[in-house]
């Protein structure tokens, strides 16, 4: 049983906040409130959580929303309780009040959303809960933790398929960027094979600034980078546990808000430091990827990657935790040699069957293929996953196109330097002999007398480590972990050894992102600056005060509006986007006091009118009551109607003197009706 899909506008700008959907959700919202089984593979920041939440309201019944980690979890429940939506957690997390606040709602009847972690589907106990509170639909959130394919697995996923049939209810699964393999499995595993309705919405994010470097004194690129967007929350992802602290050290010691996190932390020193970055602004993370799907703070200005990531789909969930608010976001990945020489050996030295290891080389080649790019990054990104599109204009390529020349030349004496080596070699002991380098490696093993011995002079030793670099990024060699990583030719290098395809390669300029790209362009003009810093002081008190994250209270997006828009009344704070109903009794004042200088007076039940149609109506009927308190000649004994009776003739807009008098009563009726009507009947 569902409720109307009309529903769904309403329930958007009274629980949410916000006028419209974006683009997709509508869709989704409306297949999943229908009762369809979905799978919805959106981009990380499109708003996937509102295309479960919403429908949860629309339906009778509990939705059930499997989830992979605790801090994601609480921060959904905070966020929807704060707009007025009985939602609890069920998690190793809770305080015992927590729990029991969940199941008192749980046995009233009121709770709309419970989120639990697949762990706890293994417990008996689970099973004969779910059945026996009323479970309508089940949701599952990052549904890729279901997929051997997927970067993130989770085993305990494969129960929620065992759910779905025990409770014989619709199953909507959620997530992002997912290739092919992937969905296939999900489809699989949840689905049980039978295809459900699949919505496939673009991956394309526009506020993302997209960037790559080859590393060239990687701690300081980062460092630069860093210092062109101070005081903006950030997030550095490195490749060790060791580096994460080092650097973090490192962006303290430049006068930044930063801390490190990763796996080896004990757990409570984890907790503290995805609370600091949830509350605090500014703060910068540098971790491991252990630090990922739990954060669900909208306004991340920047992520950079220390070191390359392992898949193209990792890369893209990384950078997508950036500016979920839709405000513009940067991103600088460096890379290097060695990063691919470490990320080839991962996956040779792992032990995945060999059809999985073919596949997972060929994710890292797309990743290789977007790093040594050569022409616009968003097309080849978007490509991988299947999508087509005109040159972005906002990535690093086509802020500054990339120097490019015909490297078949050096390619082919590269390629042949290692077969004359007879793939024994790494790139070192490679580039020494095309440089005609005296060392002792090379005397004793007669290298000097190899014909490609000096024929790479042309090039000196940084120049050849680039184009090694660009060949490992091409495919065109890969690091033999048997032969203790010397460099080995593929099949895609054999043309052209033998002089029947060329290539073109990159010309290392070795700019520095940071350096070429302008400081981070301000949120609002220099005009609505002082406002904005007023508005974000009174988020932080509240929400220190409440002790949740201040994105709780409103996200940035909603200050910028408020900022620039500067709402004078109630009424026109209610059109802000993000201010819901609950929202604008619980703060609309607060921050309407901000931005005028003054409180506004208004009674309770007309604040729930605000920004609606109706709101005015019993503006204007008020107006009319009062002129009649006392009758039309005013010597008539005082008689009014109260707030909640005028309220709802405005909502309800009656049509006639019958209509009316069933609302007010005969007494109230007879001297107000007329009036009333009249108003009503000029509203249209």
């Amino acid at each position: 049983m569902t409720a109307a899909p009309s529903d769904a506008g309403a329930l958007l700008r009274d629980v949410f906040g916000f006028d419209a959907f974006r683009p997709g959700q509508d869709e989704i919202v409306q297949a999943v409130a229908q009762g369809e089984n979905v799978l919805a593979i959106m981009p990380t920041g499109g708003g996937k959580s509102l295309c479960f939440q919403l429908p949860a309201l629309m339906r009778d019944g509990v939705t059930v929303v499997i989830s992979p980690l605790i801090a994601l979890m609480r921060d959904q429940v905070r966020a929807l309780q704060e707009a007025g939506v009985s939602a609890g957690a069920l998690t190793s997390g809770n305080t015992d009040e927590e729990t029991e606040a969940v199941w008192d709602a749980l046995e009233a009847g009121r709770l709309k959303l419970l989120y639990m972690a697949p762990e706890r589907l293994a417990a008996g106990s689970a099973m004969g809960m779910l059945r026996r509170i009323g479970v309508s639909l089940i949701a599952v959130d990052e549904a890729h933790c279901v997929s051997q394919w997927g970067h993130d697995f989770r085993p305990d996923y494969l129960r929620i398929g065992e759910l779905r049939r025990a409770l014989n209810v619709p199953l909507a699964a959620f997530t992002a960027t997912a290739d092919a393999e992937t969905r296939d499995e999900i489809v699989q595993k949840l689905f049980d094979g039978q295809a459900p309705r699949s919505f496939l919405r673009g991956f394309d994010r526009p506020n993302i600034h997209l960037a790559f470097a080859a590393k060239d004194s990687p701690r300081k690129q980062i460092l630069q980078f860093a210092a062109a967007r101070k005081g903006r929350a950030g997030i550095v992802y490195c490749g060790t546990r060791a580096k994460t602290e080092a650097l973090a050290a490192a962006l303290r010691d430049e006068g930044h808000s930063a801390c490190h996190y990763h796996g080896g932390m004990e757990a409570e020193d984890r907790r503290i430091v995805e609370t600091r970055f949830a509350r605090e602004d500014g703060l910068i993370v540098v971790a491991t990827v252990a630090f990922g799907m739990g954060i669900d703070k909208p306004d991340i200005r920047w992520v950079a990657h220390a070191d390359l990531p392992k898949s193209i789909e990792a890369y893209y969930q990384e950078i997508g935790r950036a500016g979920r608010d839709g405000a513009p976001v940067e991103t600088l990945t460096l890379y290097g040699s060695d990063d691919i020489r470490l990320r080839r050996a991962q996956i040779d030295e792992g032990l995945a069957p060999p059809e999985r290891r073919v596949a997972d080389h060929a994710r890292l080649n797309a990743l290789l293929g977007l790093a040594e790019a050569l022409t616009c990054r968003r097309q080849t990104l978007l490509g991988y996953f299947g999508e087509t599109s005109e040159p972005c204009g906002h990535c690093d390529l086509c802020d500054a196109p990339a120097d490019l020349f015909d490297g078949t030349t050096a390619v082919r004496k590269a390629l042949s330097a290692i077969l004359r080596t007879e793939e024994w070699f790494g790139a070192g002991h490679l580039i020494d002999i095309l440089t005609g380098a005296d060392t002792g490696k090379i005397r004793e093993r007669r290298h000097d007398q190899l014909p490609t011995y000096g024929a790479g002079k042309d090039y000196d030793k940084r120049q050849w480590q680039a184009i090694f670099r660009q060949m490992m990024g091409h495919d065109l060699v890969r690091p033999n972990p048997e032969r203790h990583g010397a460099l080995q030719m593929t099949e895609a290098a054999k043309p052209i050894l033998k002089g029947e395809a060329g290539i073109t390669l990159r010309r290392d300029s070795l700019k520095k992102s940071a350096e070429r790209r302008p400081a981070v362009k301000a949120l609002v003009s220099d005009e609505d600056a002082p406002l904005m810093s007023a508005l974000k002081a009174k988020r932080r008190a509240l929400a220190e005060s409440a002790k949740v994250p201040a994105y709780v209270i409103f996200p940035d997006r909603t200050l910028i509006e408020m900022a620039e828009q500067r709402p004078a009344t109630l009424d026109q704070m209610a059109r802000v986007n993000g201010v819901g109903a609950k929202k604008l009794e619980r703060y609309g004042a607060l921050f309407l006091e901000v931005i005028t200088g003054a409180s506004e007076e208004m009674h309770p039940t007309r604040r729930k009118l605000a920004g609606r149609e109706a709101g005015a109506l019993y503006d204007q009927l008020m107006e009319v009551q009062a002129q009649l308190a006392r009758g039309e000649g005013g010597i008539d004994k005082p008689l009014s109607c109260s707030a909640a009776q005028l309220a709802k003739v405005a909502k309800l807009r009656p049509g006639d003197a019958q209509g009316l008098e069933r609302v007010l009563g005969d007494r109230r009726a007879e001297r107000f009706g007329a009036a009333f009507l009249d108003v009503l009947r000029q509203a249209g």
